[in-house]
């Protein structure tokens, strides 16, 4: 018994570790999105490289664990994975990137943490998913959608006083605080980024019934969006400048959120999930709002307003409300909702990603969700 206990109280704390390095890795990749979007990085370039350097990541755990699995492609898969690639990676991560460049990187956060409630919303309008205000659970879970709703709005209206943590002027700095922001345009691209991952979450749905196979499904979906993304981006722009990789920190971003952003975000999700069940990483997302936040005052110099300290705090909250309300609820039921990947989204990254975000995007990026969608996670 004394060896179960400290065998499971090491697994705890692996999990708990890994989990913070999940979130250390979406706040790595918010900053340095941000900084390089504001000097001019091309994104579709960015979203299409990332994709590829997270193919070729993802392919040896694919060709590993599901060596022994059919591979089967019909029209109807190769449907669902360029709808998956479209509205999870390609459409949500560009507006994100879009989003993040016209706003900041915590600003645009909050919105990754927007993305489940959306998720709800969005389910109740379309009747997959009551609202169950009869039961404590059910008015827990719409009372935090309200103060996740109330948190975004707040730091999208109210600045109040201003701090700063950090005088210091580099060059990422002088980057950062010299490039415009446009709030009202880039409000709307993260609003629609938060309902194109609202859309994919759905669409994931479809493509685990016709397709199982998690590893192959991401890395297809991987090379999809750098196609769907390449071709975009020649339309919009051409020119070789767009598209030339140097020694430089956009090379750096790009490898940083398509291995660990992306890959290696999606593999320590999946384990996390088999050991400890699809609400228990969620948990850690209001980690990277307040990493992105303080690193992004400190080390590029944004200042951090009272309108968005106080918007973090009711988000954060809003968000553990919502997830407890979505555990207990499940209690009760016995069969999960269609809906539940709802309750895992991070990002991104999403994310990046989004970003997660991936970004992961965004938070971290959304990529790891792929996993999670099941009530009874996938063994190899």
């Amino acid at each position: 018994m004394k060896k179960r206990g400290l065998k499971h109280c090491f697994t705890s704390s692996q999990v708990v570790l890994s989990m913070i390095m999940v979130q250390g890795f979406v706040t790595g990749m918010q900053l340095l999105s941000r900084v390089i979007l504001v000097q001019g990085s091309f994104i579709f370039s960015l979203i299409a490289y990332r994709h590829i350097v997270a193919a070729i990541c993802v392919a040896p755990f694919a060709l590993y664990f599901e060596r022994d699995r059919t591979l089967t492609f019909t029209p109807k898969v190769w449907f669902w994975l360029f709808v998956n690639a479209l509205m999870g990676m390609t459409l949500a991560q560009g507006l994100f990137y879009y989003g993040l460049r016209d706003t900041s990187a915590t600003y645009s956060v909050n919105f990754l943490n927007m993305v489940p409630i959306c998720t709800f919303l969005t389910s109740v309008i379309c009747r997959f998913e009551k609202l169950g205000l009869h039961t404590w659970a059910g008015r827990t879970k719409c009372a935090g959608a309200i103060l996740c709703v109330g948190g975004a709005l707040l730091t999208t209206l109210y600045k109040g006083k201003q701090f700063y943590l950090h005088h210091h002027t580099h060059h990422a700095q002088t980057a950062v605080a010299a490039h415009p922001t446009h709030m009202l345009q880039g409000t709307f691209l993260l609003i629609c980024s938060c309902f194109s991952y609202t859309a994919w979450f759905l669409v994931q749905v479809q493509l685990l019934k016709v397709f199982p196979l998690r590893y192959w499904g991401t890395m297809l979906s991987c090379v999809i969006a750098a196609i769907q993304s390449g071709i975009a981006g020649v339309c919009i722009d051409s020119s070789k400048a767009a598209w030339r990789l140097e020694w430089n920190l956009q090379l750096l971003t790009i490898i940083y959120s398509g291995a660990l952003a992306t890959a290696a975000t999606f593999c320590i999700l999946s384990w996390a999930v088999a050991i400890k069940g699809p609400t228990y990483p969620p948990m850690f997302n209001p980690l990277s709002l307040i990493f992105v936040a303080f690193l992004e005052a400190f080390i590029l110099g944004q200042p951090l307003t009272f309108g968005t300290l106080l918007g973090m705090v009711l988000i954060m909250v809003g968000l553990y409300s919502f997830l407890w309300g979505k555990s207990n609820e499940k209690k009760g039921m016995t069969q999960q909702p269609i809906v539940a990947a709802a309750e895992v989204s991070n990002v991104t990254d999403l994310i990046a990603g989004p970003e997660s975000t991936a970004t992961v995007v965004p938070s971290s990026s959304p990529l790891n969700t792929i996993t999670l969608v099941s009530e009874t996670p996938y063994k190899n």
